[in-house]
């Protein structure tokens, strides 16, 4: 189905004198975020051609932008199908950027070779790396590891590398990962959709002040963990930890939104520690998630592997301290000693010594985190990523 949603917000970036309006088709094969299609609506005619998801949204959030939105079927190869059709008949698009590197990316590619469109592999996580945290972590009956559906990722990863001729990426590490497909394309970095720095910034009001606006207990240090429920986020070890902190007697909560919270929750009570958790529904990004880093002590991101990693970026950009593991995109921005704390995946250990620190020091703390909040206005503000996507897309 398709809508078309009213604009409502003026371009951010554009100049206003500027009335050609490229016309942009963004493939999303596996759910993507409101804040990257909202991101392309400001600067393209947008539509978005994307897969149904059962018990799952395409979009995260309702757009707020004017885009048409197309939903195609469940089924990968019938979306493929859906693409390739929609790619190839006229009249056509001027760009195509295409989530991902798997059956949707080779329609994609396929049809941007025979319709001479320049097409765009757009890379946020290392998919085959994910998908092999199925075989290490337990979790829900879709996540269980088959090795013929590894073996088909791998082998659709290595037929894009050869067909595609650029990828987007949005991290040094994701680099490395399109390159081990074997692929001589063009990659360019940019770490899309970014930190909007005029959300996510320090509070006037102190935390605890925060915690009584948002219903949240007042007492004690509070730690937010926003990753979704997966095999790859590892919440596993951030349980083990918190149950090690409360035996030692420290007075801690943890914080968890996301769609898998009621599996979070079931977790939470097999470690033993239901009671000290606070767990929801995920909130839109840009309203009121801001206020969730902000009444929060410590901001941890357990990933067995991760592409970029955006909640500690947005987590230092309102200046609360980050724990992380040291893995994939992580270790480019929370470095240990200098904008965080890093540990060794799946280390609770060294996770939990780690959090002390980083309670236990609120100096160091402070000094760390300023590092971080320099780091984000430099290279992940959301203006300027999108505008080197938009100049990147657009081309000489």
């Amino acid at each position: 189905m398709g809508r078309r949603r009213p604009a409502n917000t003026p371009s951010l970036s554009r100049n206003s004198e500027d009335l050609t309006m490229a016309r942009l088709c963004f493939v999303v094969e596996s759910g993507t975020d409101v804040r990257l299609v909202d991101g392309l609506a400001e600067r393209f005619e947008l539509t978005v051609l994307a897969r149904r998801i059962p018990r799952g949204l395409p979009i995260s959030q309702v757009p707020e932008r004017a885009m048409d939105v197309v939903v195609g079927p469940a089924s990968r190869a019938s979306f493929a199908r859906l693409v390739w059709s929609k790619l190839t008949s006229r009249p056509t698009f001027d760009i195509v950027l295409v989530q991902g590197y798997a059956l949707a990316a080779l329609a994609a590619n396929l049809a941007g070779r025979m319709r001479h469109l320049p097409t765009f592999m757009l890379i946020c996580s290392p998919v085959e790396r994910y998908y092999r945290c199925r075989r290490h972590n337990g979790g829900p009956p879709d996540k269980i590891y088959r090795p013929w559906e590894y073996f088909g990722l791998v082998t659709l990863a290595r037929i894009n590398a050869r067909l595609g001729r650029h990828y987007v990426v949005l991290s040094r590490h994701l680099a490395e990962v399109v390159r081990s497909h074997g692929s001589h394309a063009t990659v360019d970095i940019v770490p899309v959709y970014g930190v909007d720095t005029t959300v996510f910034r320090p509070a006037a009001d102190p935390p605890a002040a925060i915690r009584l606006r948002l219903g949240l207990p007042t007492e004690g240090s509070l730690i937010f963990f926003s990753s979704r429920v997966a095999p790859e986020k590892d919440s596993e070890t951030l349980l083990t930890a918190l149950r090690a902190l409360l035996v030692e007697g420290r007075e801690i909560r943890l914080l968890h939104r996301s769609g898998g919270y009621l599996q979070f929750l079931e977790a939470a009570r097999r470690y033993g520690v239901e009671e000290r958790v606070v767990a929801t529904d995920a909130r839109h990004p840009l309203k009121g998630l801001e206020m969730d880093y902000q009444a929060s002590d410590l901001c941890v991101q357990a990933s067995r592997e991760e592409g970029l990693g955006f909640s500690p970026l947005e987590a230092l950009a309102c200046g609360v301290p980050v724990v992380a593991t040291a893995v994939g995109g992580l270790t480019e921005t929370i470095i240990n000693g200098e904008t965080g704390w890093s540990y060794p995946v799946g280390d609770a250990t060294k996770l939990t010594r780690c959090i002390a620190a980083a309670l236990d020091h609120p100096d160091e703390a402070r000094r760390r985190t300023a590092a971080g909040r320099a780091m984000i206005a430099e290279k992940f503000e959301r203006a300027r990523v999108f505008d080197t996507l938009d100049t990147l897309l657009r081309g000489p």
